[in-house]
């Protein structure tokens, strides 16, 4: 399972690639909003940090400005990957964009059938949102099972499970254990993943019984 970062908070983000576990970037407008800069310079300087997929999203809804402005974005960089919304002209764009040879995620996805358009439309990736399907009394795993499943009849879809909207780490393992091939998580989920309390435990008493021996592998 691949992850990506939902974030558009560059310090996080070059911290987290350092760790070799980041293997792309997802953002939207309210993302990059909260970092108080400008769209597009925030865009290409993520794309210089990881070179894996980073998702860039359209503003506009009409299929005529949402292609001109996936134009834009992906000629930021060759790891752009367009994001547009799983409307009839979010599909239209998608498949023009995804003719041309520029990766497009499709967001903002709450049902298979909508991930099935997706697929048909070209997608590199589709975007089901868990967390907000949970947030409604409503199981989001059971999308990503379902999504899982149906790809998997028809290996002419190209189109990867971007599991998104993951609230904590379970929602990840879940997700991987179905097969979904990318998780996009906040930066503090993925801090999760690292913590067990046996871990720390068993840390600590390593480190313990270290400290008797009064030695240093550094000055031994």
């Amino acid at each position: 399972m691949k992850f990506f970062i939902d974030t558009a908070d560059v310090a996080e983000i070059r911290d987290l690639a350092a760790t070799g576990l980041v293997d792309g970037v997802t953002t939207n407008p309210s993302l990059i909003a909260k970092s108080g800069r400008k769209f597009l310079d925030v865009v290409q300087e993520i794309c210089s940090i990881v070179p894996g997929p980073i998702s860039a999203e359209v503003a506009a809804t009409d299929y005529k400005t949402m292609l001109a402005e996936g134009h834009k974005l992906a000629k930021l960089a060759k790891n752009v990957t367009v994001k547009v919304p799983l409307t009839p002209d979010g599909l239209k764009t998608c498949k023009a964009l995804s003719s041309e040879g520029t990766m497009v995620n499709v967001t903002l996805c709450f049902s298979a059938a909508q991930a099935i358009l997706a697929a048909k439309a070209g997608a590199s990736f589709i975007s089901p949102f868990v967390g907000r399907l949970d947030d409604i009394g409503s199981d989001g795993m059971i999308l990503i099972r379902d999504i899982c499943a149906i790809y998997k009849q028809y290996p002419a879809f190209k189109t990867e499970v971007l599991v998104a909207s993951v609230r904590h780490p379970i929602h990840i393992v879940e997700s991987a254990k179905m097969g979904a091939h990318v998780a996009t998580m906040p930066p503090n989920v993925l801090r999760q993943m690292f913590q067990h309390p046996l871990t720390d435990k068993g840390l600590a008493a390593f480190l313990a019984d270290w400290k008797k021996t009064g030695q240093s592998i550094l000055e031994g």
